[in-house]
């Protein structure tokens, strides 16, 4: 497979002294492909900052106009934990931008799937609201993109960051253009993506949650994937998959208390490149949400890259967790009903 990477050095320079959403994460990740000699295996795409009317098909015009004045001033908060400086808007709009750009080469062909990897994350932006380390929600405006660029009418987006994204699910909610897939700890920061949110009006049941207790566990995960997330997909035949992907439900995060591990994380990202490939000829892009834990970060990214390159096994230094996961057959079940898959 042709896969390609996007990454800029201007992301290292959205940065706040002792934020665990730090430069280092993006640096950990580079270390580990070059250790492992995966880059050296990979396509380099050079990201493009999105333009204005790029951004305003996923925010308000009042919500890009706050982050622009933000950062005349210098920098300072959105909110507790969400900062800007000088240089987060220009991060910020060529981590949107890096999203597009992986769209365009892998519809046009230019390479089978990409891997963006970028900061500031994305998923919890709404249209109007900067907030959870996000300024600009990546991976909606890379969907409108790709909806309104590419005249797609099904685009599926699979989130399994451990945080649920509800900036993503606020910008999709009353649309059917957009299959909104998540996986999260709940309840956890945002507090949102309960089971009963499923979109509105002509959106209604095209926003699928799956809110977790902690601990799950590679096991649950795996057949969430397996007996939710697949025959959805098969349902909606997207024609083309997006992936939000946060390290954060790995069991050695500090933020979180989910279970899975690093073979685990890629076993899930080889059921989505398996679905990508049975459902719209194998185009899919990742893009990296959360994670907190350095180690986790770069070899989950490993993991990811190596399942986008088609490789049967992927590394997990860091092993299995020393918990033992939770059974969520019955709650599996549930989920389905609500869905209409039983």
């Amino acid at each position: 497979m042709t896969t390609a990477y996007l990454y800029s050095p201007v992301f290292l320079e959205h940065e706040e002294l002792g934020h665990p959403e730090s430069p280092e994460r993006l640096r950990a990740i580079l270390r580990a492909l070059d250790e492992t000699g995966v880059r050296s295996r990979l396509v380099p795409l050079e990201p493009i900052a999105a333009t204005d009317a790029q951004l305003e098909a996923a925010h308000t015009r009042e919500h890009i106009a706050r982050v622009q004045q933000l950062v005349a001033r210098g920098g300072g908060h959105f909110d507790a934990d969400t900062y800007a400086n000088a240089r987060s808007l220009d991060a910020a709009r060529l981590a949107a931008g890096a999203l597009v750009r992986a769209v365009d080469a892998v519809m046009a062909g230019e390479v089978e799937n990409a891997f963006a990897l970028v900061r500031p994350p994305g998923h919890h932006a709404t249209r109007s609201r900067a907030m959870g380390f996000c300024i600009f929600n990546n991976i909606a405006i890379a969907a409108q993109h790709a909806l309104d660029a590419h005249q797609l009418d099904r685009v599926l987006i699979a989130d399994y960051d451990v945080h649920h994204g509800n900036g993503t699910q606020d910008i999709f909610y009353r649309s059917p253009r957009v299959l909104y897939f998540s996986t999260h700890q709940f309840p956890h920061y945002p507090g949102t993506g309960d089971w009963d949110e499923i979109g509105e009006g002509e959106g209604k049941g095209f926003t699928v949650n799956a809110p977790l207790p902690p601990g799950v566990g590679d096991d649950g995960f795996r057949r969430i994937f397996d007996d939710l997330l697949f025959p959805l997909a098969e349902r909606y035949r997207p024609q083309l998959v997006l992936v939000s992907v946060g390290f954060d439900a790995h069991w050695s995060d500090p933020l979180a208390m989910e279970n899975l591990s690093l073979a685990g994380y890629g076993a899930l990202a080889r059921t989505l490149v398996e679905l990508a490939r049975e459902q719209c000829a194998g185009r899919i892009v990742f893009t990296l949400e959360g994670g907190y834990h350095l180690p986790a970060v770069a070899y989950g990214a490993v993991g990811v890259f190596g399942a986008l390159l088609g490789e049967a096994e992927i590394p997990d230094p860091l092993g299995a967790s020393p918990r033992p996961g939770r059974d969520i057959g019955d709650y599996l079940e549930q989920l389905r009903g609500v869905h209409r898959l039983v």
